[in-house]
């Protein structure tokens, strides 16, 4: 119980600096540059990846040595938990927003100086980091570095 308990301390540690900073990119991406809601938080994604990869495997998950088999493994779970997070979070994020709040999604985005579509595309993004984190930590902890823990690959 221990060891789930700083595994789980370990990767909240080390999300929240990625989440900070990777939100803070896909802002710039998403409003200031006008990348479209994929690209943005594709990218953000990407760059977050490379650092998380690293920082998890040493840290949370006490994985030596270098594999490219592992590495694979990482990226093919980053892959699947983006694609299902933000491929949930955008519809859902304009589901509620334009379906039962309305007015409170056009009230924000004339606070922001914000298209409607915008303020719905910028909560997509939140849900998205939210669903994102839980199925990364399951994918971590159960596929990519189960049973690897101070072992040598």
């Amino acid at each position: 119980m221990k060891k789930l308990f700083d595994e789980i301390f370990h990767f909240g540690i080390i999300g929240v600096f990625n989440t900070v900073a990777g939100y803070i990119l896909v802002l710039i991406f998403l409003n200031v540059w006008n990348w479209n809601y994929w690209v943005a938080s594709g990218t953000s994604y990407v760059i977050g990846s490379i650092f998380s990869y690293f920082a998890n495997k040493k840290l949370t998950f006490k994985v030596e040595g270098n594999s490219w088999r592992l590495a694979l493994k990482f990226a093919g779970n980053i892959a699947v938990c983006y694609l299902l997070a933000y491929g949930i979070a955008k519809p859902l994020a304009g589901s509620v927003m334009r379906g039962y709040l309305p007015a409170l999604t056009q009230k924000i985005g004339d606070m922001l100086h914000m298209a409607a579509d915008k303020v719905v595309e910028n909560a997509a993004i939140l849900v998205g980091m939210g669903l994102f984190i839980i199925f990364n930590f399951i994918g971590q902890k159960f596929l990519v570095f189960a049973g690897k823990g101070k072992e040598k690959e």
